[in-house]
């Protein structure tokens, strides 16, 4: 049994429209596809404690969140049956209105590639070790705390 190699999910980084949509685009000779569902993650320009969200700052310890990424991934494929999964997570700078994650899951049919896609959303949000500083406009910071939203 080969291993699959462990993809590098990180850029550096806003994820530029351009990007998701050229990703997008390579799938259109794949005809056995049915069904893309896509997430993408945007930075908030939220207001807590009467100072307003002008960016988060992600950062990580990249080869336990690579490690960690890869069994979230195997554990998906495993579970519903994909044609592809991609995703990418920003490291760095990512202003407000900017995206920071692209999830991108294909299936033959629709119901796989939505289950598929809100669950490695999940589990990104709940095991992948990335942190983000929630950078205020007045410079200002503190580290941001993942809420689970229904």
């Amino acid at each position: 049994m080969t291993e699959k190699k462990i993809k590098n999910i990180f850029i550096t980084g806003p994820i530029s429209p351009t990007f998701i949509s050229d990703s997008i685009a390579k799938h259109n000779t794949k005809t056995g596809i049915g069904a893309h569902s896509i997430f993408l993650g945007q930075v908030r320009r939220d207001v807590i404690n009467e100072k307003t969200v002008g960016a988060i700052e992600y950062t990580t310890y990249q080869e336990m969140a690579l490690e960690k990424m890869h069994e979230i991934r195997e554990a998906i494929f495993e579970k519903y049956p994909l044609t592809c999964m991609h995703i990418y997570h920003s490291l760095g700078n990512v202003s407000a209105g900017e995206i920071s994650l692209f999830v991108f899951t294909s299936a033959p049919h629709r119901k796989a590639a939505i289950d598929a896609c809100e669950e490695v959303v999940e589990r990104i949000k709940a095991e992948l070790p990335v942190w983000g500083k929630e950078v205020f406009e007045d410079n200002s910071h503190q580290w941001k705390q993942n809420k689970t939203e229904n």
